[in-house]
């Protein structure tokens, strides 16, 4: 993993370096600016092995660098009842006044121009070439449609040119040792997003990869399912998603060489297995919603630098009253923002808790936008387990009553840091009853509680990376198996609790509320027995002698001490 690799490190370091220096401090700037330059790298890369691979198989392959291209705004207005040989006429008289030759689009073509060059070339050919590279009606091409390339400096292009061919150089070094380069793109890209320093704003935290990990883990997506994040940021749940779903197949597939990683999870983003029909299936199976634009961007880069070719992510508020989904997603994982409140105004109406909390709407979001027999795992602040209104009761009920909430798994305050320090957990639920379903039987029998106390890394501002897995893969496996000791001992870190007293307890759903908390015996000696000790000690004596005849000095004292002890 990348953690271990410190020449990719350093060389992504000096790459956010150059930026700083360039003049691009902001985090979320820098970060989409690098996005672009790394797909424009990757394109080319991955175009050069399709043209190789179909020459060996003899198999057609039409390279992107092929013909001519021609700018959106340059292209005439083809009539819909124009004849094909009209349309022709059309295209061909478009690439002979405005085309571009695709060749000079390439990375490994505009890489050689002169520095003054380079940055022309790229603003004004190169970069809209990729934002028009699915096509017009394409989700990428319509997210893409107002980004901006904003390098200023040709020097500053010419130095991150420079240290991406680089990363790829040592990204192929690896990949030759064994690890997919796929995996380690992701790794790559991954890192760049855990170093937006700006996360936290909006109630936004970037959500570790191992917790995203133990979701899917808990949840446990398959091929064919919809996954769906209604808050998806950076689309790292989307991510954890599809390789928990690639996993398993190249598991069952019989894929041999796939290794636990740092934190006990066995994962692959790309198996060889995949027919086209399977990755089709794949290909569908993503859906994400956010508010951010720049967040939309960065979730599509993200999801298609990890070979998903055209991720559904959408700009959307999902809470607001024109967003109308309902029923559409066997899973959802999410980290929702924590923001506090939402304007009542644009408050979807199907939602009854009668709060402005986004913690809360965002548990009835999902509850709503889950499928009869869908599954979610939702990290909340702790706050939601426990809150005392109207509102927070509502909201618990809701998943005790038309929901069988699995479970909910407390987290340690760290595990958010060096963003925040907000004390968290995460709830496993699953859909029985609609809204409006009469409800004949509550859906939750009992609920498994754990307290995790670690994840495998410091809780301090550095999370630095601990022997083991920590408490993750004990809650996967005693998750997994956790209907073997449906038991009433509470002694442990975890334990069920019956939903009849949950609801006697207010739909508290704390784990302390319900821990047996153990009170040892703690036994003590005697005053006496103490100063007959200490006397000893100082005197070197054995423990058997006979303090009787000894006097002076602080003895004498001790011995009166002692005499006072004995006459009361």
């Amino acid at each position: 993993m990348l953690q271990h690799n410190a020449e990719l490190k350093s060389k992504i370091n000096q790459l956010w370096d150059k930026f700083w220096s360039g003049g691009i401090s902001n985090p979320l700037t820098a970060i989409e600016q690098m996005t672009y330059l790394l797909f424009m790298k990757r394109l080319d890369e991955l175009d050069l092995k399709k043209q190789v691979d179909a020459e060996w198989t003899n198999e057609p392959y039409k390279s992107k660098f092929e013909g001519k291209w021609v700018p959106p705004e340059l292209r005439s207005t083809i009539p819909e009842d124009a004849s094909e040989k009209e349309k022709n006429e059309l295209r061909t008289s478009d690439e002979a006044k405005h085309g571009v030759d695709r060749r000079s689009l390439r990375w490994s073509e505009f890489n050689k121009k002169p520095a003054e060059q380079m940055l022309q070339h790229v603003q004004t050919k190169v970069f809209p070439f990729l934002k028009d590279l699915n096509g017009t009606e394409s989700n990428f091409t319509h997210h893409m449609k107002n980004s901006v390339f904003i390098i200023p400096k040709p020097a500053l292009l010419v130095e991150a040119v420079k240290t991406i061919d680089e990363i790829f150089v040592i990204m192929e070094k690896d990949a030759e040792q064994g690890q997919n380069f796929q995996d380690i793109q992701g790794d790559v890209y991954e890192f760049l997003l855990s170093e937006i320093a700006s996360a936290g704003k909006n109630g936004q935290f970037r959500t570790p990869r191992h917790i995203i990990k133990l979701l899917a883990e808990l949840v446990q997506p398959q091929l064919g399912h919809k996954i769906c994040d209604p808050a998806c940021g950076t689309g790292g749940f989307l991510l954890g998603g599809y390789q928990y779903v690639v996993t398993q197949l190249a598991l069952k597939a019989g894929t041999k060489g796939l290794i636990p990683d740092e934190d006990g999870f066995i994962r692959t983003s790309v198996a060889s297995t995949l027919t086209p029909d399977t990755q089709a299936i794949l290909d569908t199976s993503l859906f994400g919603f956010d508010i951010d634009g720049t967040m939309v961007r960065l979730g599509l880069m993200n999801l298609m630098m990890h070979g998903i070719s055209e991720p559904q992510i959408d700009y959307q508020d999902t809470l607001s009253k024109s967003f109308e989904e309902e029923g559409q997603y066997d899973i959802i994982m999410a980290n929702p923002p924590f923001t506090g409140n939402i304007d009542k105004g644009d408050i979807n109406e199907r939602f009854h808790s009668g709060t402005t909390k986004s913690e809360l709407l965002f548990m009835e979001n999902i509850y709503h936008l889950l499928k009869k027999g869908g599954t979610a795992g939702v990290i909340i602040p702790q706050g939601v387990l426990t809150g005392s209104t109207a509102a927070f009761k509502y909201v618990r009920k809701l998943l005790l009553e038309r929901c069988n909430l699995t479970a909910v798994i407390t987290m340690p305050s760290g595990v958010f840091k060096p963003y925040a320090g907000v004390s968290t957990a995460i709830m496993i639920f699953t859909k029985v009853w609609s809204i409006e379903d009469k409800i004949t039987k509550p859906a939750t029998e009992n609920v498994w509680f754990y307290n995790m106390l670690q994840d495998g890394y410091s809780l301090d501002d550095k999370r630095t990376k601990s022997n083991g897995y920590g408490d993750l893969q004990d809650i996967v496996n005693n998750y997994n198996s956790r209907e073997e000791f449906e038991s009433l001992d509470r002694d442990n870190s975890y334990f069920y609790v019956s939903r009849e007293e949950i609801e006697e307890q207010g739909y508290d759903l704390s784990f302390n509320n319900y821990k047996k908390n153990i009170f040892n015996e703690v036994s003590y000696e005697k005053p006496i027995d103490i100063i007959n000790k200490l006397l000893k000690l100082e005197l070197g004596l054995t423990p058997n002698s006979d303090l009787s005849v000894i006097q002076g000095g602080l003895v004498k004292d001790l011995l009166e001490l002692k005499g006072m002890i004995c006459d009361k």
